[in-house]
């Protein structure tokens, strides 16, 4: 279960809403969904809710709850897309883009999508990297009085 590297993969591994729902439910139960309140395993889909309800204790559960996606009227498949661009752009990319290349919603809708996913990134203390790290660009130091250019 890898995410796509280019655009055209993109587009082939997301056609749609119900692949994109196929593929975070994979990702949050890889062994199949598992009951926050009695730890049964199996479920049956409601689906006109979206929603997994537990064969046990008929608790029902979102694939969505607890993430950035939770409660979200964007459909899945554009935070993909955000996610993708995310990734894939060296410098990311600025909200008016994102909302231009989608077509969907406004600019407040792409503004809050792209802020929930870049500070989901953020989440967590930073771990030290280990073994062999690549950089591009990287200044190391700081300002140095007299001194101009790359060093």
């Amino acid at each position: 279960m890898r995410f796509p590297c280019t655009l055209l993969e993109f587009q082939a591994q997301f056609p749609s809403e119900a692949r994109c729902w196929s593929y975070l439910r994979k990702a949050r139960w890889p062994q199949g969904f598992l009951c926050p309140r009695c730890a049964a395993r199996g479920s049956h889909f409601l689906a006109t809710r979206r929603l997994e309800q537990c064969r046990s204790c008929r608790y029902q559960g979102s694939v969505t709850a607890g993430t950035v996606f939770h409660g979200t009227r964007v459909p899945l498949r554009i935070w993909f897309l955000g996610i993708f661009f995310l990734a894939r752009h060296k410098k990311g990319i600025s909200a008016l883009q994102f909302q231009r290349d989608t077509g969907d919603g406004s600019y407040q809708t792409a503004w809050t999508l792209l802020h929930k996913l870049r500070s989901g990134l953020a989440a967590g203390p930073a771990q030290r990297l280990k073994g062999a790290v690549e950089a591009d660009e990287t200044t190391i130091g700081g300002y140095r009085p007299g001194r101009n250019g790359r060093g």
